[in-house]
């Protein structure tokens, strides 16, 4: 369970809480020259990042959603898994543009192990959303919000809402108040007010400045003590085939 925004004011901020069981995922942040990302550990051995930031701007989040036959993970060749389209878009492998390519001219699927959908952004505060099987929406808002039911199509996974799950509608009611000036600290008060505690208890929260560079973080909900991460906003010269190659496990 996952909540994730972007807000368009005087600065794009974005914001994510990261809300997972640990007996089912191992997962640390990591801190690269051009990446901040919560790596999630995979059968193959690598921490991926499904969820995080590139130095460009690129925000990716996958949320878990209760699936659809429509986005049933195939390996066929005009398939795209939204796992893979996603590290791609936070590697900087792809643009948002490409993302936007990519969905319109194949079919987008859940991974082979999970039913997820996705957030994409970039630093002009467009946001891509993007849900396997339903379809998606490019859109820039004052606000995009999303947790783990449908927005494209809300009668799809109206069903499987948990009791009490009000997150989505807590935060929106939020961001109906604020303005322009909407700040870091603004955002961490809206994912503290939406975190979760027990089982899927909330592991990390992230926010991003798109006009400072920088990542603030905090873990297992300590929003009293803020770490950070900046971004150095030299010219990249990573060659594109060193972005494509996987993370190496720390």
């Amino acid at each position: 369970m996952c909540t994730r925004f972007v807000f368009n004011g005087n600065d794009t901020i974005v914001g994510f809480n990261f809300d997972i069981d640990l007996s089912v995922w191992t997962h640390k942040v990591i801190e690269e020259k051009n990446r901040f990302y919560i790596g999630i550990k995979m059968p193959d051995g690598y921490y991926h990042s499904f969820h995080g930031v590139n130095k460009n701007g690129n925000v990716g989040t996958l949320l878990y959603v209760n699936g659809n036959e429509k986005g049933k993970y195939s390996n066929a060749p005009n398939c795209r898994t939204i796992s893979d389209l996603t590290e791609s878009f936070i590697k900087g492998v792809i643009t948002l543009d490409d993302a936007l390519n990519i969905v319109q001219n194949n079919r987008i699927v859940y991974a082979p192990d999970a039913t997820m959908q996705a957030m994409l952004s970039d630093k002009n505060g467009r946001v891509l959303i993007i849900e396997p099987g339903l379809g998606f929406r490019l859109e820039k808002a004052k606000y995009s919000l999303i947790t783990n039911y449908s927005v494209l199509s809300p009668e799809i996974t109206k069903p499987y809402i948990v009791s009490g799950d009000d997150r989505f509608e807590r935060a929106d009611e939020l961001f109906k108040s604020c303005n322009d000036s909407f700040s870091v600290g603004e955002a961490f008060e809206i994912l503290k007010s939406v975190k979760q505690e027990g089982l899927w208890a909330t592991r990390v929260s992230f926010v991003y400045s798109v006009n400072e560079n920088k990542v603030y973080y905090i873990e297992n909900n300590d929003f009293e003590h803020i770490s950070k991460f900046q971004f150095n906003n030299s010219p990249d010269l990573t060659l594109p085939s060193e972005k494509k190659a996987k993370d190496r496990e720390r």
